[in-house]
């Protein structure tokens, strides 16, 4: 019995042939700002968007790292991507809110600026990022690509890419601890 050959001219997918390997699939993303700068995660990361609480801080942890909360009997570990992403240190205000996010096993909370709102993209919005040497802790492989929607950028980013291992490791030990 001998195995039948696909046809060759069989199309792939509209969705699978227009991505690159380093530009996240069409997709609903949530918009936040930190500083000046507008970024975009894929919603399916985020549980829920909560109002900034002074967390309790942990000794001996990194700057990024701003202590934990209690969340419905949860430890979550809150992280202030500004801190994290070498932003210029802004004040907390009346919009800073935390983005609590599901990254595997580990919920984290990020504390940003203010949320903007939900956008989808189709593929072909979101374009290859241009790679940076890495600078300090902070690898650029965590920016996935740039979506223009009108007069808006949208720097894309990975949350997981954005944590090394390392990181990740010490954020779901602070979580069970």
């Amino acid at each position: 019995m001998t195995a039948t050959p696909a046809p060759a001219h069989t199309p792939a997918p509209a969705s699978s042939a227009s991505r690159s390997g380093s530009v996240e699939p069409a997709g609903e993303y949530l918009t936040f700002r930190l500083g000046s700068e507008e970024y975009g995660i894929d919603i399916l990361r985020v549980q829920e968007i909560r109002s900034y609480e002074q967390p309790t801080r942990l000794a001996h942890s990194p700057d990024f790292i701003k202590g934990v909360i209690d969340l419905r009997g949860r430890i979550v570990p809150i992280l202030d991507l500004r801190l994290k992403l070498q932003c210029p240190e802004a004040n907390y205000t009346d919009f800073t809110v935390v983005i609590i996010l599901d990254i595997g096993t580990t919920v984290i909370g990020a504390v940003v600026d203010a949320v903007a709102d939900v956008v989808s993209l189709a593929p072909e919005l979101i374009k290859p990022a241009p790679q940076f040497e890495r600078q300090g802790n902070v690898d650029p492989s965590f920016v996935t690509g740039i979506a223009s929607l009108g007069d808006r950028m949208l720097i894309m980013m990975d949350i997981e890419a954005l944590l090394s291992s390392e990181e990740i490791g010490l954020v779901a030990k602070v979580g069970r601890d």
